[in-house]
């Protein structure tokens, strides 16, 4: 096989600790290795980083370990050319596993470039995917929010939701509000129809008949007092993720507008 890398390093990295196991190849294929152990400590992953430089070694191979990889990179990718890849193409032969023989396997993989490099954006686009991924993930809190005060309202015996096409507009929240500070036997027909807005005023009479009977516990009451904060709470984080992605997006703004052209 033909050798790419004469001098590399293969990392095994877990949460508390790094082994690394850099392989110097001479002319004549004699291969030697210089093995060591690193905790995951900032001052230690520095220490890492000279012990390369001091060592000659400008090339890292090492897993995608959960986040673990992550601290890592930070400190290496200025720097130092690194491989990240997926467990599966630096999967060991099975037999007695240790960390110091997994660091000296990638490192005889990587050295002969028989492993399959991951693509790692630059670090502002990576940055842009965390904020991306997280308003994502408060979107989904979102959904989940609304799915338990949907549950509350069927529960209560209000058919609102199967009426309006927005369970969540202007008229389902207002009219929400009023039943939550009213029984059954104390609301005024009159008062909710003021509270239906516009379109939803042909629809009137089945929101009456929807609502009539309606019996909210007090576990449905503060589930939805609880609920419906939360979703006020994750509207806003939503705005304020949103901003601050059209603020960082703003130096490639013309290739996403060019891509948002796109059918």
């Amino acid at each position: 096989m033909r050798l790419i890398y004469p001098i590399c390093c293969g990392l095994d990295v877990h949460k508390n600790v790094i082994v690394a196991t850099i392989v110097t190849t001479d002319k004549n294929g004699i291969s030697v290795y210089n093995q060591k152990s690193f905790s995951t400590i900032n001052s230690d992953i520095q220490n890492f980083h000279d012990w390369l430089i001091e060592n000659g070694c400008k090339h890292v191979c090492m897993e995608s370990t959960g986040k673990y990889w992550i601290p890592i990179f930070n400190y290496l990718e200025a720097d130092i050319d690194i491989c990240l890849t997926h467990p599966k193409y630096v999967r060991a032969i099975k037999g007695k596993k240790t960390d110091k023989k997994d660091s000296k396997w990638i490192a005889e993989l990587y050295k002969f470039d028989l492993v399959r490099c991951s693509f790692i954006p630059p670090k502002d686009f990576r940055q842009l995917r965390e904020l991306a991924r997280y308003r994502f993930k408060l979107v989904c809190m979102k959904s989940s929010e609304k799915n338990r005060i949907q549950n509350c309202m069927t529960v209560s015996n209000i058919g609102i939701a199967s009426i309006l096409t927005d369970p969540f507009g202007k008229t389902a929240t207002e009219i929400m509000i009023y039943l939550l500070s009213h029984t059954s036997e104390t609301i005024e027909e009159t008062a909710v129809r003021k509270l239906i807005k516009k379109g939803a005023k042909v629809k009137s009479d089945t929101i009456i008949e929807a609502i009539k009977g309606y019996n909210i516990g007090t576990d449905q009451a503060k589930k939805l007092e609880l609920a419906r904060g939360h979703l006020d709470y994750l509207d806003d984080m939503i705005s304020q993720t949103e901003v601050e992605l059209y603020v960082r997006i703003k130096p490639y703004y013309e290739f996403v507008d060019y891509i948002s052209s796109l059918p």
